[in-house]
């Protein structure tokens, strides 16, 4: 027997089935932790994405709110019901009711520098897994923290598209040159592209942004894209022409209209029609606002008003009363400077919020046409249109319309480089638009 013993020891074959049965177990311990392991990763890149997604949109809640927190919950839990792919229930303290999201808390830390309207969401999940359990009495809890806010951007929207619609807000197109290095373009359009560069435009300005998106484009020569921002709101929303100011007249205003002749105290016409190789100088004739009362402005001629306000409006009341619209033809020189102070300041053109909604060639400013035009061009309901191949220049113009189009070989060129200086013309100060961002 001690030598079959002896002969066993020496003998070298089995000893590798030997060995593996021996590392079995460590094999299937590092197989099953590997498998558990890969799980709770799983899982916590999805609850990292559904936090991120619902804190985000807990953000854009509150900015519709004015700040207002009283929806943000149903919010939240909209989008994880879209957004939680765990396959597993989520542990939840405020589950949401009928849906199959939930989160596990809640919470709206402070605004704190050039952040507000906080949202923080904490997800979390627990459930045991088949090879961990065996050695594990509580399966441990999965935790993913989202917070987002709205980050506040300042700046001047020299160009400012009002429209809501999931059209194109802003187009720059064919040769137009727009310089404006130092203030935005911004477009409250919720399009996936909400301000587009065509052919061989080019726009130099300090950001491009909208509530859409905004493609990169190597006609854009920006310092900063701003696509999914806050809605940018309206500088002169709160202006509304007053019938009681309007002292009208039924004639049209031209260039031989005898301003001495007329009652004192008129500032209201049925039109303004500067017809071709016509000169109309207001300057020290009449001033402040001039009233179009349900007629259009076309200037073909030479137009010069300092210190006014160009009205498109109607002493109707009525919610569909006619507005009319201002065209402007190639080879006129027009010099309009807007008020400084008074209720329309910093506007040179106004365009009653109450015209019908036109898209297209709405409000024509034409090229060919040498004209300055400091101050705000307002149009909220309407689409300004730049056409042509002239040269406008300007050092304090803003454009403030439903929707605007520049187009053909036109040059445009728009520097506020002095923003006092700007803001001393009465304009409005920097608008600060707001991006919505996770910042933890």
């Amino acid at each position: 027997m001690f030598g079959f013993l002896t002969k066993l020891r020496r003998d070298q074959r089995g000893n590798a089935l030997v060995i593996a049965c021996a590392a079995m177990p460590m094999v299937i311990g590092c197989a099953g932790l590997a498998t558990d392991t890969i799980q709770w990763t799983l899982w916590k890149r999805q609850l990292q994405r559904a936090a991120d997604s619902a804190a985000i949109a807990g953000v854009y809640d509150r900015l519709s709110a004015a700040d207002a927190t009283t929806n943000t919950a149903t919010a939240v839990c909209n989008d994880l019901a879209v957004n939680v792919h765990t396959s597993q229930p989520l542990m939840a303290t405020s589950p949401c009711t009928g849906s199959t999201g939930s989160y596990s808390s809640l919470a709206f830390p402070a605004d704190s520098a050039n952040e507000t309207d906080h949202v923080q969401v904490t997800l979390k999940i627990q459930h045991s897994l088949p090879f961990s359990s065996m050695f594990l009495s509580t399966p441990p809890i999965i935790t993913a923290t989202a917070t987002a806010a709205a980050i506040g951007s300042t700046g001047y929207a020299c160009i400012e598209s009002l429209d809501t619609s999931t059209a194109t807000g802003i187009t720059f197109s064919g040769g137009a040159t727009i310089e404006m290095p130092n203030c935005d373009v911004f477009s409250n359009s919720s399009a996936t592209n909400a301000a587009v560069g065509k052919c061989s435009t080019s726009v130099i300005a300090n950001s491009i942004g909208a509530v859409g998106g905004v493609q990169q484009s190597n006609n854009f020569s920006v310092n900063a894209y701003k696509p999914y921002s806050s809605q940018l709101p309206d500088p002169f929303s709160s202006i509304t022409p007053d019938p009681n100011d309007m002292h009208c007249v039924s004639s049209t205003l031209t260039a031989g209209t005898n301003i001495s002749s007329l009652p004192a105290g008129t500032n209201c016409f049925s039109g303004l029609n500067v017809g071709s190789n016509t000169t109309l100088d207001l300057t020290g004739k009449l001033s402040g606002p001039i009233y179009i009362n349900g007629g259009d402005v076309k200037l073909q001629g030479n137009f010069t008003c300092t210190g006014c306000t160009i009205i498109l409006t109607n002493t109707d009341t009525s919610s569909t009363a006619h507005i009319g619209q201002i065209t402007v033809n190639a080879g006129v020189n027009n010099n309009i400077t807007a008020p400084t102070d008074g209720v329309y300041k910093g506007i040179a053109i106004y365009q009653d919020r109450r015209a019908a909604i036109c898209t297209g060639n709405c409000n024509n400013l034409n090229g060919n046409s040498s004209s300055i035009i400091t101050g705000a061009i307002y149009t909220p309901k309407q689409e300004v249109y730049y056409n042509g191949s002239g040269t406008l220049t300007a050092t304090c113009t803003m454009f403030v319309s439903y929707r605007v189009t520049f187009n053909g070989n036109s040059s445009l060129s728009n520097k506020f480089q002095d923003l006092s200086q700007c803001t001393s013309a009465g304009l409005p100060g920097p608008s600060a638009s707001r991006v919505v961002r996770l910042v933890a």
